[in-house]
């Protein structure tokens, strides 16, 4: 543990957990309507585009002074409406990741408890036990994460092994190629990890080929993760009927909740709420400490004693309260931080970022990506569309 800290593995590590978490657990939800291969094409898809613009704002971050975060990096190349426009979007980001990940941690800790305690007590023990841990810091998360993501990985593999079985193949042939797209701002919020990037630049101390190789692997495991964690749910749990995909759906219910549903074997579906308990912790103190991180350069406070205290609490209180009004908030808080604020901050700002600090501002070094201004703009593009799909599903 001593040897990993500020390490490729370490940070790939951080990667993949921020990734590989909340939305995880919708994505069989959110996709199972438009089938299986139609959905691992739209995985790929948004991926490779995410791993884009994770590169770009890696370029962006060795252009900037030592401990800038987001808001920083958008004022200084974008000026003051674009740094405005960051900390609304970002804010809202934050917030309903945040929210999502209460609310499925409340929900997931209840069902691990039986349901003896119910989901608001639920979700207090889990803010409660976690928040500690943001407010020591980034190498205390570091440490635990090694913990945490072994964890995420032992129920993941034990779960493959005794599930395979009831993998029903036929279920994977159905498709629905019209469906499939409604899902892509979830996929946004599933493949995002750039929140972390920044942390990861300071941690590393500007090692940017370090945090590169970290980008790379971090982001390639949760790629692998899904993809058979696709197969899997879908093998199982059918698309239509009673409990299936598009019930839970309408329910707001994670991939694992109608598992026991289908599956007769309790230690499987025992084994799916603790992959569902580590993948959920796993991203949320990630994503909390980059929250912390965010507040802290957006208002320029120290990590330290009160000021950091204070942070933390704007951190975990208002989501906790929230989610505590709306206990069936889980996927629409995932669909609106992916589809509005993932696609304006780690769509649209990193390429943008890229082409005026290239092509406005002379910078030449640190180029993490080929491509110049077709790619950039293409980028730009690409994710405006998805943009124009989003809001026209909530007219």
């Amino acid at each position: 543990m001593k040897h990993s800290q500020g390490s490729v593995i370490g940070g790939a590590l951080l990667i993949a957990a921020t990734t590989i978490g909340v939305g995880m657990l919708a994505l069989p939800v959110v996709t199972g309507p438009g089938g299986f291969l139609p959905s691992i094409l739209v995985y790929f898809v948004c991926w490779a585009f995410m791993l884009c613009t994770g590169l770009l704002l890696l370029e962006v971050c060795s252009w900037m002074p030592e401990g800038s975060n987001l808001i920083t990096m958008v004022g200084r190349l974008l000026g003051k409406p674009g740094q405005i426009v960051c900390w609304l979007v970002y804010l809202f980001l934050f917030e309903m990741v945040m929210i999502a990940h209460i609310a499925g941690g409340g929900d997931v800790t209840s069902q691990i408890l039986s349901g003896s305690l119910g989901t608001i007590p639920s979700m207090l023990i889990y803010v409660a036990l976690f928040a500690p841990i943001v407010y020591l810091g980034t190498k205390t998360v570091d440490r635990l994460n090694f913990f945490i993501f072994s964890g995420v990985l032992i129920s993941y593999l034990l779960f493959v092994i005794v599930s395979a079985k009831h993998v029903e193949v036929s279920q994977l042939a159905y498709a629905n190629w019209s469906k499939v797209w409604l899902a892509i701002p979830v996929l946004f919020t599933a493949f995002t990890y750039q929140v972390i990037i920044p942390t990861l630049v300071s941690y590393m101390k500007q090692d940017y080929k370090k945090v590169r190789k970290s980008i790379l692997l971090g982001t390639s495991i949760p790629l692998a993760v899904y993809v058979i964690w696709q197969v899997l749910i879908l093998g199982i749990i059918p698309v239509e009927g009673p409990n299936g995909l598009i019930e839970a759906a309408n329910s707001g219910y994670n991939a694992v909740t109608p598992l026991k549903h289908f599956i007769g074997s309790a230690p499987v579906v025992e084994i799916g709420k603790a992959f569902a308990f580590f993948t959920m912790t796993a991203s949320y103190i990630a994503l909390a400490l980059a929250f912390v991180d965010f507040l802290a350069d957006g208002f320029k406070v120290k990590k330290e004693g009160a000021g950091k205290a204070v942070l933390c609490l704007l951190v975990f209180v208002p989501p906790l309260i929230i989610s505590m009004i709306n206990e069936n908030i889980f996927l629409s808080a995932l669909g609106f931080a992916g589809g509005i604020s993932c696609a304006i901050l780690f769509g649209i700002f990193p390429p943008l970022m890229a082409w005026v600090g290239r092509y406005k501002k002379g910078h030449t070094t640190g180029r993490q990506i080929p491509g110049g201004k077709i790619f950039l703009a293409l980028l730009m593009v690409l994710i405006l569309l998805e943009l124009g799909l989003e809001i026209s599903t909530h007219l």
